[in-house]
């Protein structure tokens, strides 16, 4: 990957709760900027099936039933960002996920002159997301999605789309399950966010508006992080 440090390749990280959107607005972002989004899940499968030697320990490592190592996890995103489809930059969407996993990727970037351009923390109402997610439901027979407050059929119980009369819901999709989630995030995240914060790479960014007004700001950031 070029020897000239302005050139390397952008790194940004997507820091956000279960419902937030951070899929969603990495995907546009994706888009916009011909970067690359990765997820641990995605860097673990494709490894896997890539049969590379850091995909062979993890998957020796899976298939015994333990967790996979921040070690090999390391080694996967080091083999990824050597691939020539990252040379505009990468989004990593769920890692790291502790101050142990920031200090050891810092380590890895450094070794190729690289370093994290932008930790993007997408902020919610944690109340108004237990409502957001609670109150959803799709429709059974073509998949549209409802929500009791904010988008409900014209005529109760029967969809717009198809005219199907049974709706459902997702089992986590409550506000106990969501409400836990958030509790876990937070607990988990709080030093991260403070990690970066304290290295001035930490932006935020209201994530309770519309997708379309996040992805504009969002876009800002990154314009900015990778000038």
């Amino acid at each position: 990957m070029g020897t000239d440090t302005m050139t390397r390749p952008a790194v940004l990280i997507l820091l956000g709760p279960p419902g937030a959107g951070k899929g969603t607005q990495a995907r546009m972002l994706q888009d916009r900027f011909g970067l690359v989004q990765l997820s641990t899940g995605d860097l673990l499968r494709a490894a896997v099936a890539a049969g590379t030697e850091a995909g062979r320990a993890a998957q020796a490592v899976m298939q015994a039933g333990d967790l996979v190592s921040d070690d090999i996890v390391l080694a996967i995103l080091r083999d990824r960002l050597d691939q020539p489809d990252t040379a505009k930059g990468v989004i990593l969407d769920g890692f790291p996920r502790t101050t142990g996993q920031a200090m050891a990727l810092d380590a890895l970037l450094a070794q190729t002159g690289q370093r994290i351009n932008a930790a993007i923390s997408l902020e919610v109402d944690d109340a108004e997301m237990v409502a957001r997610v609670s109150g959803r439901f799709t429709c059974a027979s073509c998949g549209e999605g409802y929500h009791d407050h904010y988008k409900t059929p014209a005529e109760a119980g029967v969809c717009d789309k198809c005219g199907g009369t049974e709706m459902i819901r997702r089992a986590d999709d409550n506000a106990a399950t969501v409400g836990q989630r958030l509790t876990a995030y937070h607990a988990q995240t709080a030093p991260l966010i403070a990690y970066y914060e304290e290295k001035g790479n930490l932006q935020r960014i209201d994530a309770m508006g519309e997708i379309g007004a996040i992805a504009e700001g969002l876009s800002a950031i990154v314009e900015q992080a990778v000038a």
